[in-house]
């Protein structure tokens, strides 16, 4: 198998929040959507090892990275975090933009992580971004990457499930960009 479609263990993962745009160049990139509303685009890259999400309004620019550790520049960094355990994070925007993470980092038994992959595919099949990665094996579960958007008035919520079943584990996410 070709070494560059094969995912990265978690422990190798971070979750990043820039206040800049990242070249596409940078990921391996597998899906992509793009949505506009009340005044905004998001764009959204569901990439080889976690995801890459874009907010831009005509005052503020966030992109938030979910993916193996590479050496991008502090420059306009905001938040880094290991992919371990649980986190929580916030930042405080220009003209009243409020940012809000929290991912969660999770190694399940085989028959709950069987359970839990079926549940992602099946919403999957119904709304959202969903991939199937290739797997590590003919007969291994196939890795997943889904993201779901919820626009609202003044606020978009964003959900994302990372599945890695050569470690049982699931990496979730969820954030909330509203205007205060």
């Amino acid at each position: 198998m070709n070494a560059f479609l094969v995912r990265p263990r978690v422990a190798d993962l971070v979750f990043q929040l820039y206040g800049k745009p990242l070249h596409p160049e940078l990921f391996d990139i597998l899906a992509v959507r793009k949505f506009e509303r009340d005044g905004y685009e998001l764009r959204l890259w569901i990439t080889r090892t976690g995801h890459v999400i874009t907010f831009e309004n005509e005052h503020v620019l966030l992109t938030e990275v979910a993916d193996a550790d590479q050496d991008f520049s502090d420059q306009r960094r905001f938040l880094r975090y290991a992919m371990r355990g649980e986190h929580c994070g916030k930042f405080q925007c220009v003209n009243g933009i409020l940012y809000q993470t929290s991912f969660q980092v999770e190694t399940l038994p085989d028959e709950i992580f069987q359970h839990v992959h079926d549940e992602i595919v099946a919403d999957g099949n119904k709304r959202g971004v969903l991939h199937h990665f290739q797997p590590s094996h003919r007969f291994a579960i196939s890795p997943l990457g889904y993201v779901v958007v919820e626009a609202r008035p003044r606020s978009l919520h964003i959900a994302t499930f990372h599945t890695f079943p050569d470690e049982n584990t699931i990496v979730k996410s969820q954030t909330l960009i509203e205007k205060q």
